[in-house]
């Protein structure tokens, strides 16, 4: 019930389907009720149990309620059986038993019905809620988590909530009222014998919520193995390329195949358990029928205190009370067993999003004068990447930043467009602080070319248009021939329609990078970030994309993290950097002359 409540506002746009479905679900447990109460009589008939009644019985108060109903249905029986004959009575009751039954069914699709929009409505709001959560959480976030285990809360964790918590929903109403409208009518036909009754649901409870303890732990386990072969399965596919080249196909195999043994033992153990569900609640049942059939034998030939009939209907009714307490247990069971995939879905939506807007953020929309990063330090887990960095860079120049791998370029990138925040200082944009920007404003004011060329499995027009969503063809066409992409593009069949397939892999690296750029291009941003966007290339690529990188950058601010120093010797200024610090500044020229670190580093790439 705790995670239900947590589920809470994901129902309440569906509330209108919800008090429908408890109505008709209010309708279908009386007519239940009544489908075994309106078999009395017929059995009275056949039974020829009925007690002659001469005068219609008169109503003279609560106390004597029993008597008077027993003594009408007796009275009203025996004066149709003496007007029609006792076939067409029994022909009557039973089309009044099939209406009931008709009834009964009626609503319960009806019940149905309504809770089917209930179920699907609150799965996809679920589902959509997680999509935007996976979309606006940093970047930090899923250092630390594998996208198997987020694909696995966003499909198997939603289907288990579907399967456990909303499968109740149509049972909540239902069952209970059904077994409250049973043990009414049997309260009223046999007290002694419903005390038996009330003495099984509590011992039945009790030792089916014993068995159910273990399922939550399981259920977690299942799904965090889920998890787990699905990140396997993810990272198979992605390197694929990798794991052929080495000849380690058996390798993966058998990691997948290890976490999918597992799966399969936690699946065994957890569903074995769940499905003690029906026999224990079955014997437990037919053991209180059992003791009802003795003890009410006894009152029907020995105590002489029950009609025959009345018994019948009364077991009847006992039956009709166990059915939905076997269907209240196997949920029970398979909450416990949803439980898991709720706290992991919950789990998620409650991440925190370290990266926030303040309340009021400025909306900017155009560049003005600098960027200027003022005294930051940055660590990712404990060591510190960035120490007290400082960097300017005017409008309208071009800024590389060099220096080995692992100096903390690339962190700068994600500093300044804000996949990450500063430990300590501040970056700012015209003297504005990009934590008091909208996230909007702040991205829309950049561009990013990284080293891995980020497309998707779509059109070349629609993986640029992600830049500038209303651009129009023409547009398109410039963007490309600007990135030195319009020549491939245009002998493709469809053109700009043409699919590249999934992450582009039916085009080449230069050409996945010139689409990279062609789509930076498009957006047409006032500064520009570029991360290594050549360092992946070969010669011929390099130069194709370099020529790109010039076409964009002229006339715009722009910072250059360079891995091939040849891409930068006409920068405005070169920052050497290493182990997070600045060692080096100025022109090419100049820092050639230093004969130090950039020369050394020139150097070790034979660029002379």
């Amino acid at each position: 019930m705790e995670y239900l409540k947590k589920f809470y506002p994901f129902i309440i746009p569906y509330k209108k389907y919800a008090y429908l479905n408890i109505f008709f679900n209010a309708l279908y447990a009386l007519f239940s009720t009544l489908s075994f109460v309106a078999l009395v009589p017929v059995l009275k008939v056949i039974f020829s149990d009925q007690h002659p009644v001469v005068t219609e019985p008169i109503y003279t108060g609560i106390s004597n309620i029993k008597d008077y109903i027993e003594n009408s249905l007796n009275f009203f029986i025996v004066d149709k059986i003496e007007t029609y004959g006792d076939f067409k009575v029994l022909m009557f009751m039973v089309s009044i038993i099939i209406a009931i039954f008709l009834l009964k069914n009626l609503f319960n699709y009806l019940a149905m019905y309504y809770i089917t929009f209930l179920r699907n409505g609150v799965l996809k709001d679920i589902r959509n809620v997680l999509f935007d959560k996976i979309v606006t959480l940093p970047l930090s976030f899923y250092s630390e988590k594998t996208k198997g285990d987020t694909i696995s809360r966003v499909s198997a964790d939603v289907d288990e909530v579907k399967n456990s918590f909303l499968s109740i929903l149509e049972m909540i109403v239902r069952e209970p009222l059904t077994i409250l409208f049973s043990l009414a009518v049997m309260l009223f036909m046999s007290v002694k014998l419903t005390l038996f009754v009330f003495i099984f649901i509590p011992i039945s409870g009790f030792i089916i919520s014993k068995v159910g303890k273990s399922l939550k732990k399981g259920s977690l386990k299942v799904q965090q193995e889920q998890g787990i072969f699905l990140s396997i399965l993810e990272e198979t596919m992605s390197g694929l390329r990798i794991i052929k080249a080495f000849d380690v196909e058996k390798v993966f195999a058998k990691k997948f195949e290890d976490s999918n043994d597992r799966y399969y033992n936690y699946s065994n153990t957890l569903l074995n358990r769940q499905n003690l569900a029906s026999p224990i609640s079955e014997f437990l049942g037919i053991i209180v029928i059992g003791i009802l059939l003795v003890y009410g034998g006894y009152l029907v030939f020995v105590d002489n205190s029950m009609e025959a009939s009345i018994f019948l209907g009364y077991i009847m009714l006992a039956y009709n009370v166990l059915t939905p307490a076997k269907a209240i247990a196997k949920a029970s069971y398979g909450v416990k067993k949803g439980n898991g995939a709720a706290n992991r879905i919950l789990e998620f939506l409650e991440s925190e999003n370290t990266i926030q807007e303040i309340e009021n953020p400025i909306i900017k929309k155009t560049f003005e004068s600098d960027v200027t990063v003022n005294n930051i330090s940055f660590k990712y887990q404990d060591d510190l990447v960035l120490k007290n960095f400082n960097l300017f860079v005017p409008k309208g120049k071009t800024v590389a930043l060099v220096g080995q791998s692992g100096s903390g370029k690339s962190t700068i990138a994600n500093l300044i467009t804000r996949f990450y925040d500063v430990n300590e200082g501040q970056i700012t944009i015209d003297g504005i602080d990009i934590k008091d920007l909208s996230q909007s404003s702040l991205r829309g004011m950049l561009g990013v070319v990284s080293q891995d060329s980020i497309l998707f499995n779509d059109t070349i027009n629609n993986n640029l248009k992600i830049g500038k969503q209303d651009a129009s063809d023409d547009e398109v066409i410039e963007a490309l021939k600007i990135a030195n992409a319009w020549e491939f593009v245009k002998d493709l069949p469809n053109g700009i329609e043409s699919n590249i397939g999934d992450s582009g892999n039916k085009l080449s690296g230069g050409q996945k990078q010139r689409l990279s750029i062609a789509r930076a291009v498009l957006k047409n941003p006032p500064i520009m970030i570029l991360d290594e966007a050549t360092s992946a290339l070969d010669t011929e690529s390099e130069r194709l994309v370099q020529s790109a990188l010039e076409n964009m950058m002229r006339n715009r601010t722009s910072i250059v993290i360079a891995h091939r120093l040849s891409t930068i010797q006409n920068a405005d200024e070169i920052v050497v950097m290493q182990k997070g610090e600045i060692v080096e500044q100025g022109k090419h020229a100049e820092l050639i002359a230093k004969n130090g670190v950039y020369k050394m580093l020139v150097e070790m790439q034979s660029f002379d």
